[in-house]
């Protein structure tokens, strides 16, 4: 599943370039980017399951030639194996105990929509 960068809306007009400001963990430019860390980690773990965001705790944005997501997010194991490259979209959380696992991470994605580029240059997940 590819995430298209072309329409992440601005997370607010008002915003002048400089120094990060909080923004709304429900706005729509904030997943995007909180998926773009998910599959940042996935692509490094060596776990059999994938993961995917369950909430997104605190979100801050800088505009520096695009927008410079920080976000605290919290990850969970699903049931959708890697193998099956699954779409995160359809992929349920592990029901089963031993196989439930629950990580904190700290993503920066940054994303130039007139680019088309996303840049993932910290994933940290424990």
């Amino acid at each position: 599943c590819v995430v298209s960068v072309a329409n992440v809306p601005p997370p607010l007009s008002t915003i002048r370039p400089g120094s990060p400001v909080p923004v709304n963990t429900n706005n729509p430019g904030v997943h995007k980017a909180a998926r773009f860390g998910v599959y940042r980690y996935n692509n490094s773990s060596n776990d059999l399951f994938l993961f995917k965001e369950s909430q997104i705790k605190k979100a801050m944005v800088q505009i520096v030639r695009g927008l410079k997501y920080m976000l605290h997010v919290e990850i969970k194991r699903t049931v959708c194996e890697k193998r099956d490259h699954s779409s995160l979209d359809s992929c349920h959380f592990q029901r089963e105990k031993n196989l439930q696992q629950m990580l904190r991470c700290y993503f920066e994605v940054w994303i130039t929509p007139w680019t088309h580029k996303v840049h993932i240059p910290v994933a940290h997940c424990h």
